[in-house]
């Protein structure tokens, strides 16, 4: 049975200078995090559609991109991979004082609220709330993650109606701004304040921004699939047919969809 010793093995391997893979060689850090990010999405994209072997396969890849970076810094003299392993365990087992020590918890909820108490005296001072949501997240991941400090200090809204009022708001300037014809700029900023704010609603809906948008994607592209079957049974193509006709097939689409 193959062990980690092996793929740590095989990735020493593969960055020989003498007899290495060309490819491995010439990355850095930089050039594998898109990687990294890629592999982690395919680990969720497998979760959601509960394929097993998928999720096994991927699960090895993202584990191979953790082998990489720690390589690339064993290289340089920084850390190994051991080091690696023993600061997750380190940091594990602190934040679990009621697991691994004997501090006690209420329930889930407290749980995460001690998480982010730990997580707060870790950092140690701190200039903003805001300190330390990676700037690399995905934006819908970001705003939300924001959003959720800020709550934490008592920004925030009393209720969800006021935020559905905001994003009415947001919306309408977003109009006025197009209705105007507004420059690149005006647009990009409406445009982002639109988005903030519907974050924001789905968050206080407590539904998962990134979750919900890769919902509506899956719906889509599935819609999107059985229109493109509509027109090939009709002998049509899409170049041929027009919109009104193509949003008749996706009205039947929908009911479909609907009917199973």
């Amino acid at each position: 049975m193959a062990e980690i010793n092996d793929l740590l093995k095989i990735m020493a391997r593969l960055r020989d200078r003498d007899g290495g893979c060309p490819w491995d060689l010439q990355q850095d850090f930089h050039s594998i995090a898109p990687y990294t990010l890629e592999e982690a999405y395919e680990v969720v994209d497998a979760i959601e559609r509960e394929d097993t072997g998928d999720l096994r396969d991927e699960l090895g890849d993202l584990l191979f991109q953790v082998v990489f970076h720690a390589r690339l810094a064993e290289e340089r003299g920084w850390f190994g991979f051991d080091d690696v392993v023993a600061s997750i365990c380190e940091k594990m087992q602190r934040r679990h004082p009621h697991v691994f020590a004997d501090a006690t918890v209420a329930d889930a909820t407290a749980q995460t609220l001690e998480w982010e108490r730990h997580k707060d005296n870790e950092r140690g001072a701190q200039h903003s709330a805001l300190d330390g949501v990676a700037a690399a997240l995905p934006a819908l991941t970001r705003a939300c993650k924001l959003q959720k400090r800020a709550s934490r200090v008592g920004f925030d809204w009393p209720s969800i109606h006021g935020v559905a009022d905001k994003v009415e708001e947001e919306l309408e300037e977003l109009s006025t701004e197009i209705r105007t014809q507004a420059g690149t700029d005006a647009l990009t900023d409406e445009s982002g304040d639109l988005l903030f704010a519907a974050v924001n609603l789905i968050r206080h809906a407590g539904i998962d921004p990134e979750v919900a948008l890769r919902h509506g994607n899956a719906k889509f592209t599935r819609r999107f699939h059985q229109v493109e079957a509509l027109v090939r049974e009709s002998g049509q193509s899409f170049a041929e047919a027009d919109l009104d006709t193509l949003d008749l097939y996706w009205e039947k689409a929908k009911q479909l969809e609907k009917s199973g």
